[in-house]
Order: structure tokens, then sequence, then C-alpha cells
């Protein structure tokens, strides 16, 4: 079974789009061949309050895809090196977002999008195959308590948020 992630599974909240990610597919179409990679690493993003969010300092020309509508990509450049992948979730004007952090055996954020060739032409675009970049269903099912949470990485500047155990993944 192969069934590309439709754009209402991305309309439901940061925190459980995170979690329901894991043990889908992040497939990407290269060249005339595709790589397929199993998503065991995200963290969310969740709104104005967040203060680890791109968004919390409300709406700027970089972050105003958060923004927009659920299922699109929000691809930003960062310490001027490294391209990170994120997916856009919930009701539109409420940013909130997934950083797809590892897949497959590519652990890190700017180690997969180098890896799958992801820049900022994906910025705005919808996770589907016309874009070349998308998400599978492939029937994987990972038990709740195959899922493990922590702290996300690298926000310590995010106060009382940097604790939040927003980051999900899939214990071995």
């Amino acid at each position: 079974m192969r069934k590309v992630l439709p754009q209402k599974f991305f309309n439901q909240s940061a925190l459980k789009v995170a979690q329901n990610l894991l043990g889908k597919f992040l497939v990407r179409k290269l060249h005339n061949r595709k790589i397929s990679l199993m998503i065991t690493e995200v963290e969310a993003y969740d709104g104005f309050k967040d203060k680890a969010s791109h968004a919390s300092r409300g709406k700027t020309e970089r972050n105003k895809i958060m923004f927009g509508l659920a299922g699109r990509f929000y691809v930003y450049f960062t310490y001027g090196m490294h391209w990170m992948l994120n997916i856009v979730t919930g009701s539109k004007n409420y940013p909130a977002a997934v950083l797809i952090r590892a897949a497959g055996d590519i652990n890190g954020p700017a180690k997969l999008t180098k890896y799958l060739k992801i820049d900022k032409k994906f910025n705005g675009s919808t996770a589907n195959r016309k874009t070349g970049l998308w998400f599978e269903d492939r029937g994987v099912k990972i038990k709740k308590s195959q899922i493990k949470k922590s702290k996300r990485i690298g926000v310590e500047y995010a106060g009382k948020w940097a604790n939040k155990h927003y980051r999900f993944f899939i214990s071995k």
C-alpha cells in the first residue's frame, strides 16, 4: 500500500501531525528515480506563543508560509549554510509546522535536506507528486509505546518553551 498523504492529514494540530508522521515516508523524485525514507524523528512548532517558533514574533516575509494552508512546505535557511524542511499544519492563519529531523538512515535535518537536494525552491510548495516531494503512508504501524518524546534540540533561547516535549522519535 502506497498512499500519498492528503492535505487533510496536515490540517490537524502540529503535535498530532508530528506523532502521526512517524513511520510515514518522505519521498523525493530526483531526476528519474525516487528516494523513499521512513520518517523517524520530528519536532512540532505550535503557534504564536511557542517562543521556539519563527511565528512567535509575528508574520514576516520569511515565515509567512507558516500562516498559510496546511500541507505546504516551509523551507528556510539557517546558520548561513543549512536548509530545514518543515510541513505546515493546522488551520490557516494559525502558524504551526513540523520539522523533519530524521528519515531512513539520515539523522539530522540539515543532512536530510542535503541528501535529498531540498532547498528554497520547495518553500511554499504543496506536498504532492507534482512538486517532486511528498509523504506516503505505506502501512507501517508505529505503536504508541515506540514513540518517545523529549525537548526540542537547539532552542534553549525559548525560555519555558525549550522544555516542552515537542520532539518525537521512534525508539529502537
